[in-house]
């Protein structure tokens, strides 16, 4: 999938652009993307001030001898990119604005934009786009103040979402709104099809620890402003105002001097730190400004997504149970093994332990008998603590339900999932498992031979002529449990095409009841097979 582009902007100088791209970079970076970052503000560059520690060596080329590349017949930018170091399963890269020497400046100067955009400088970037995008999550443009030809190319020709950086004066008010009119008309002009701007708004240096009331009060007066930049795509429950606190960075006077990247200082902050509200905007930029629903109730899980999806775990599944399954579990660990899934089995009741062995596993499983106990709750909770996100494709609770189980009596952030039979064949639940984790087609393994036992089971009449054909549906139905357990799925299909032929009965006997035992096994198999397929459609 090509990554995303994402422009930087802001109507006015000295709100905090550079020094929140820089940091957004680091902590998706170091949650496992592949980041690039663009020094675009060619008049003042200043991100590799930022990484001037982390970069594995000093710019040689940059955005401006893109250009120059261009003018030398170059199809293809030349490789200006230099490696930035950071922790993290990710990587992040720099192209610089240029060589820092002595000619900066002149070579700068002497570039033409519009004279570039003649000779078919459009083409040549998107070429470079392309290529960007292609080895890269998320490029991310730091672009130049105000209104000009740079700022066109990065706000217009560029990017596919922006995030306008503005701090809590009228000054920026006025022009906050109409960057993104004004981007959309000159995208509108051009020959190439991007969607309408996505603005992410962010409230930048809001000191609200001094001067609280009035801070208050121009947050308030900034969302009201800024209010038509979330319609496109802000979830109608989440009000604005309450969405742009979520946005807002805090000024904090430390980090006012140089140019310093909280984030490698603060890796895990608290809530009244600055890299806490970077990490918030980082991960609405992860999320693709998707489930803001999440977000507003709760920041922690929204954010734990983000920075766990491209996390590497030890295990894909840890599988939690009681003793009294601790055979099974076994049996079930060995299974999913054998299929290629990485599992284990949780082997402490000690919570101080669970909290100090982190999140070894991507997926949790739950082996309930009777009722989950208050190690598997706690275990439980703490796992959907960290796992809530945005829907699809990311860490899933599964619980398995032993045949003694009453699922109407479980607590009820269990009873909301699907619900999977243990029985007698660990082998048929680590299949489902391994299904539901590789995100293969929902559908019940056994699907066919379920569907026509339970018809069978449910045609077979309440009344027969003889007692005899009673006795044969009664050894038929010992049967087909017992293929159910053994997962037989050829004797389960011949069986109950045995059962459907007695169910049609002739003659005109005395019409003897069905005994109370048969009507017992047919009801407990039919409730065996039902939850065997729901699982697969609740």
């Amino acid at each position: 999938m090509a990554g995303t582009v994402i422009t930087f902007y802001s109507y006015k100088g000295g709100v905090g652009r550079s020094f929140t791209l820089a940091s957004i970079a680091v902590l998706l970076a170091r949650w496992g993307y592949r980041v690039l970052t663009v020094d675009w503000d060619l008049e003042a560059p200043g991100l590799h001030h930022y990484f001037g520690p982390q970069m594995t060596r000093v710019p040689d080329g940059g955005v401006i001898d893109l250009a120059h590349d261009f003018l030398a017949g170059a199809k293809r930018p030349a490789p200006h990119i230099v490696e930035v170091g950071v922790e993290g399963t990710g990587s992040l890269s720099l192209l610089a604005s240029g060589r820092m020497d002595r000619g900066y400046m002149r070579r700068m100067q002497s570039i033409d934009w519009t004279d570039l955009y003649e000779r078919g400088f459009a083409t040549f970037l998107e070429t470079c786009r392309d290529i960007w995008t292609a080895e890269h999550d998320f490029v991310l443009i730091d672009s130049r103040t105000g209104i000009s030809d740079i700022a066109s190319i990065c706000t217009a020709h560029l990017p596919d979402r922006l995030v306008v950086v503005f701090t809590a004066n009228d000054q920026n008010l006025d022009e906050v709104v109409d960057i993104a009119r004004r981007a959309d008309d000159a995208r509108d002009r051009m020959p190439y099809d991007r969607p309408r701007h996505t603005v992410l708004p962010v409230l930048s240096r809001l000191d609200n620890r001094v001067e609280y009331e009035r801070a208050d009060a121009w947050q308030r007066k900034c969302a009201q402003v800024v209010t038509p930049l979330f319609e496109n795509w802000l979830v109608k429950s989440v009000p604005e105002e309450r969405m742009l606190r979520h946005l807002t960075v805090p000024y904090v006077s430390y980090w006012s001097f140089g140019e310093q990247v909280p984030v490698l200082d603060e890796p895990v902050p608290s809530p009244d730190q600055i890299s806490y509200a970077l990490e918030t905007i980082a991960a609405v930029i992860a999320q693709g400004f998707d489930r803001t629903d999440v977000l507003e109730d709760n920041r922690d899980a929204y954010v734990a997504a983000a920075r766990n999806h491209h996390r590497d775990f030890a295990l894909d599944l840890l599988v939690s149970s009681p003793r009294t399954l601790l055979r099974a579990t076994e049996e079930l660990v060995a299974q999913l093994n054998a299929l290629g899934v990485r599992a284990e089995r949780s082997v402490s009741g000690d919570p101080e332990i669970l909290e100090r062995a982190g999140v070894p596993a991507e997926h949790l499983c739950l082996l309930v008998d009777g009722e989950p106990s208050r190690w598997q709750i706690t275990e439980a909770e703490r796992f959907l603590r960290h796992a809530i996100g945005p829907e699809g494709g990311q860490r899933q609770l599964f619980c398995v339900l032993s045949r003694g189980t009453n699922r109407e009596r479980l607590p009820g952030f269990l009873r909301n999932l699907r619900p999977i039979e243990l029985g007698d064949q660990p082998e048929l639940v680590a299949r489902q498992l391994h299904a539901l984790i590789q995100g293969e087609p929902e559908h019940e393994p056994n699907q066919e031979a379920l569907v026509a036992a339970a018809a069978a089971l449910r045609g077979l009449p309440e009344r027969m002529p003889y007692a005899g054909r009673f006795a044969l549906a009664q050894d038929t139905v010992r049967g087909m449990t017992e293929a159910l357990d053994s997962g037989d799925v050829e004797l389960m299909l011949d069986l109950s095409a045995d059962l459907a032929l007695l169910g049609k009965a002739h003659g005109n006997g005395a019409r003897i009841p069905m005994p109370a035992e048969l009507r017992a096994a047919v009801a407990e198999l039919l409730r065996r097979i039902d939850r065997r397929l729901n699982a697969f459609t609740d």
